[in-house]
């Protein structure tokens, strides 16, 4: 279950860097409206969002894998 080579790792880690720069290069404006909002958010809030992604991303890779 858990047979996960380590360059697997990597791989995911280099998505995610690819795929979290693509908002800042393609409309940094956007980007700074998202952190505006985000710095207005409670903690509640912004805990909450976090955990919402951390779940869609397991179920995700779930059925991926």
């Amino acid at each position: 279950m858990f047979n996960i080579d380590f360059s697997d790792l990597l791989a995911a880690l280099a998505l995610v860097f690819i795929l979290e720069g693509l908002i800042p290069f393609l409309n940094p404006e956007s980007i700074r409206k998202i952190f505006l909002a985000a710095a207005q958010m409670d903690n509640q809030t912004l805990r909450f969002l976090g955990v919402s992604s951390m779940l869609v991303g397991l179920i995700l890779l779930y059925i991926v894998r």
